[in-house]
């Protein structure tokens, strides 16, 4: 490598790191707020908080990535053709291929972070974060009760309250357990507390009635009591027997998925799989648009502001075509090869406009407008 792929490779990374880590902190920052309920009226610590939302980083980070790249490359290239740098360059008998070098070089640190995150580290996250998720509506559903509205705590659970005391109770309970889909129970109760444990979140109640209705029989029966505990443990649903959706799954387990699972199932994972080879090499086609709108022909040291909007109108297409491939390929797996053609024609295509300029560099002349 050559200083000057150095001087080159030097400013487009130090601009990609600069660009990602501020549209991922923006990003981060909007997606954190919704947390941030769980400290100030729930009751969570900020450990927890903070550690929910380092989980959901990698989630976004594959997006971001990428355009942070195509911005670092537009703007580096823009400010050497304005301040006369790239004219120099050019001079010098540097062809398009050649100041490209640095940027494919940029391109291949990009995929490897984007392919690291798709095969470990953005199914790890998301497999923790559910299993944290879970955890705290097993063990902090009082964390989780808004005043006023039906709670979901599981998908055979639902809690109202309608207010909180100064010390920490529930008042006007209502509850639907269809835990047990023979005997669904329904409860309710003038006041109650939550308490924690390690095992499990117990409620306990006050001065209400149980419902509790057979549907072998048809019979309905009624208890009134004065206390009551209700065991809030969703074991069924435990991390350790809970089915794992395809953003939980490493890369091996949706391209060979289990034999059990049904042939629908089956192919979303493989489509989910694709989708994670996908993004990795969609950073080489972002790099491409701003070199093949910036390098060739003759420059003008007066700015290129239609290059630069050509780019971006080019990297908004692209981004909009990929997602409309992609979910395409949601609905019709049979689509999935789809995805590859659309990621990586922008990088043949500017590959292919770089040689044809290349070629004609030996009759080329730094054209200086006036």
């Amino acid at each position: 490598m050559t200083s000057l792929d150095r001087y080159i490779l030097r400013q487009c990374l130090t601009m990609m790191i600069f660009i990602t880590a501020a549209l991922s902190a923006a990003v981060w920052l909007a997606q954190s707020l919704r947390l941030v309920d769980l400290i100030v009226n729930r009751g969570l610590s900020i450990e927890v908080f903070l550690y929910l939302a380092l989980l959901i980083l990698p989630r976004f980070l594959d997006i971001v990535l990428p355009i942070g790249a195509f911005i670092a490359v537009l703007f580096v290239f823009n400010r050497l053709v304005s301040e006369s740098e790239l004219v120099v360059m050019r001079a010098a008998g540097l062809g398009p291929l050649s100041l490209a070098k640095p940027v494919f070089i940029l391109a291949g640190i990009a995929f490897a972070i984007l392919m690291s995150l798709s095969a470990y580290f953005l199914p790890a996250s998301n497999r923790e974060f559910k299993d944290l998720q879970f955890e705290i509506r097993n063990r902090f559903v009082s964390a989780l009760l808004q005043e006023g509205t039906f709670t979901t705590v599981s998908e055979k659970l639902t809690i109202y309250i309608a207010g909180r005391t100064d010390g920490g109770e529930v008042t006007g309970l209502l509850i639907n357990d269809d835990r047990d889909p023979s005997q669904p129970v329904t409860i309710l109760a003038e006041r109650g507390a939550f308490a924690d444990t390690a095992q499990a979140s117990r409620l306990i109640m006050v001065n209400g009635s149980r419902q509790k209705f057979d549907r072998a029989t048809g019979k309905l029966s009624v208890l009134t009591f004065e206390r009551y505990t209700l065991d809030l443990d969703m074991l069924r649903d435990a991390p350790g027997v809970r089915f794992r959706d395809a953003q939980e799954r490493y890369l091996d387990e949706l391209l060979w998925p289990p034999p059990e699972l049904d042939p629908l199932t089956r192919e979303s994972f493989r489509v989910e799989a694709h989708q994670r080879l996908i993004v990795p090499l969609s950073v080489f086609s972002f790099v491409m648009i701003p070199l093949a709108c910036l390098l060739p022909g003759q420059i003008n040291r007066r700015g290129q502001l239609r290059r630069v909007l050509a780019a971006i109108g080019l990297a908004f297409l692209f981004q909009a075509l990929d997602l409309a491939v992609k979910n395409l390929a949601t609905r019709y797996p049979a689509t999935a090869p789809l995805m590859y053609l659309t990621d990586l024609l922008p990088l043949a295509i500017g590959f292919a406009v770089l040689v044809t300029d290349g070629t004609r560099l030996a009759s080329w002349r730094p054209a200086f407008a006036r």
